[in-house]
This record gives C-alpha cells, sequence and structure tokens, in this order.
C-alpha cells in the first residue's frame, strides 16, 4: 500500500458527525471525481475503503444509493455511478445548484456555512483527487483536477483556513500543491489523518538525523585529512633538517618536538601538546611545529 493509499484508508475510518458535514464531503468527491454533470456522478476510485465511506456519505447526506458499484471481486480500479435524474436532481438541490440541466463546476460556498463543513469539503477533495508522496521520498502534497474553476475555489477556500497553497497547470491539469513538510502535516491532520501526519513527522526527525550525521562525519573526515596533510609536510621539513645539519643542532624545546613528530606521524595537534615534557598549548605546539617547517624550507641539500 502506497503511503497516499494509507493516508485515504485512514481518512475513511474518521466518524461521519453531522449530515452537513456529509454533504460538504461528498461535494468535494464529486468537484473532484471523474464525472460530475447532470447526466451522471462518477467516481473511480483504487482506494476500497473510500467505496464504504462514499455510500454511508451518500446516505447520510442526501438519504440516497450508488445505481451502479462494483462487484467485491473487482481487484483494481472501482467504479461508482450515480445516473438516475431524481437523485441527481436532489443532489444538485441540496448542494445549491440551480435546476436547469447544468452542474456548475465552482465550490458553492454558500452550503459552507460551518467551518467543519469547509474541512469536510477540502477532506473529500484530496479522497478524490489528492495524493502525498512517502516521506522517504520527499515532501509533496497535492490535489489535482482537469477543471480550473475548481481548482481556483478551493485554493480559495484553503486561503480562508489559513493554508497557503503554491499552484501550477500540468499536463491540462491545474494542481493545488504543498511542499513543506510542516504544513502537509497540518493538512493530513486536519483532514482526520494524524497517523500519516505523525508518520511524515517521524520520517522528517530521521532523515535531519541521518543528514547530521552525515555532515558531521565528512567534517571529522575533511579534519583528518586535513591533520595528515599538515604532518606530512611537517615531517618532511624535519627529514630536510636531520639530512642537512642534523636534529641534534636544533634548540632542546624543538628538537623534542622534532622527535615527538618521528615518533608519532599521525598524532593531532593536540595529542602532541600533551606528549611534550612538560606538556604544552595547542598553540605552543602548533608555533614550534610551525618554526620546523621554516627552518626545513632554509636547508639546502
Amino acid at each position: 500500500m502506497t503511503f497516499s493509499s494509507s493516508a485515504k484508508a485512514e481518512i475513511c475510518k474518521q466518524p461521519i458527525e453531522k449530515p452537513c458535514c456529509a454533504v460538504a464531503e461528498a461535494y468535494g468527491i464529486f468537484l473532484y471525481g471523474n464525472t460530475f454533470s447532470a447526466g451522471e456522478i462518477k467516481i473511480v476510485t483504487e482506494c476500497r475503503p473510500l467505496g464504504g465511506r462514499l455510500s454511508a456519505l451518500l446516505q447520510t447526506g442526501f438519504d440516497l444509493t450508488f445505481d451502479g458499484i462494483p462487484p467485491d471481486a473487482v481487484e483494481d480500479k472501482q467504479s461508482y455511478v450515480i445516473n438516475a435524474p431524481d437523485k441527481l436532481e436532489r443532489i444538485a438541490a441540496t448542494i445549491g445548484y440551480d435546476s436547469g440541466g447544468v452542474l456548475a463546476h465552482h465550490i458553492n460556498f454558500g452550503i459552507l456555512e460551518e467551518s467543519c463543513c469547509g474541512v469536510s469539503l477540502i477532506r473529500g477533495a484530496f479522497l478524490a483527487g489528492g495524493s502525498v508522496t512517502d516521506p522517504d521520498k520527499g515532501y509533496h502534497l497535492e490535489l489535482t483536477t482537469s477543471r480550473r474553476s475548481v481548482s481556483r475555489s478551493l485554493f480559495t477556500l484553503l486561503m480562508e483556513l489559513e493554508f497557503s497553497p503554491k499552484d501550477a497547470m500540468r499536463r491540462g491539469n491545474y494542481v493545488i500543491y504543498f511542499k513543506q513538510s510542516g504544513v502537509i502535516e497540518d493538512f493530513l491532520t486536519t483532514i482526520g489523518a494524524p497517523q500519516a501526519a505523525m508518520s511524515l513527522m517521524t520520517a522528517k526527525v530521521e532523515k535531519d538525523m541521518r543528514n547530521a550525521i552525515q555532515r558531521r562525519v565528512n567534517c571529522d573526515t575533511a579534519n583528518v585529512d586535513k591533520s595528515v596533510e599538515a604532518a606530512q609536510t611537517q615531517l618532511a621539513a624535519i627529514r630536510r633538517i636531520e639530512q642537512g645539519q642534523g636534529l641534534e643542532t636544533l634548540p632542546d624545546k624543538l628538537h623534542q618536538t622534532a622527535l615527538l613528530r618521528i615518533v608519532n606521524p599521525e598524532a593531532s595537534l593536540a595529542e602532541l601538546s600533551q606528549l611534550a615534557d612538560p606538556p604544552v598549548t595547542k598553540s605552543c605546539m602548533s608555533h614550534r611545529l610551525k618554526k620546523l617547517i621554516a627552518l626545513g624550507e632554509e636547508v639546502v641539500l
């Protein structure tokens, strides 16, 4: 099961508490479904839990049943159809459309008297035309329709509910989308998928932790490479001094430092500082090593 399917299945478990919300949710499904006309309403879905919810919404909101439902044996896409004229007229009247043989493809805000109804409509739109990317792959939620006026109306409704969507046109379809993980979490929670929102939040935390660890590893690796390169430069200078004039000609502190580096070629600056007798600061050890490099550059072999 995809992450989208899982989120929709979770939403379908939400109780239908009020007839007005049932009407609004069904309305959102009709608007974002396959066919919404004066002659037929048709919803095609691969989400099996949505079938049961569709029937409950139709019964609670309109006191109606579907004219055509898929047999239980159907495994792929399922089609739910209403084509009886009297049922279509009742639906049109309930959602506030004037009878006249045409169903307007835009949201009638007049039936969304309560904020819960606006959320219900968005829930229906997501169930019929929405998708959300698996958070392990990225953060993207979208609602897609071929009807421009429907998309613009839903965009307005989302803004009224204090979401900040983006919109685009893709292959002849109108898309409303979110790409910020936090906004997607809020959206899923609002429409009744808190577990999906929590999964997204958990995936983001894990991804951020992995990225932080990787950055730390990269930083540590870079520091090690830098230390190794510095140690090689110091050893090369010490060898030149040894070959040219001999280490015994060095002042005692520099002589000790040179021998420490030869015996501990991979030791860090901090480690060398503690190995000195007596121990010195990193700044002091760094100064001595730089002095050895400078002396090595002066040696003529």
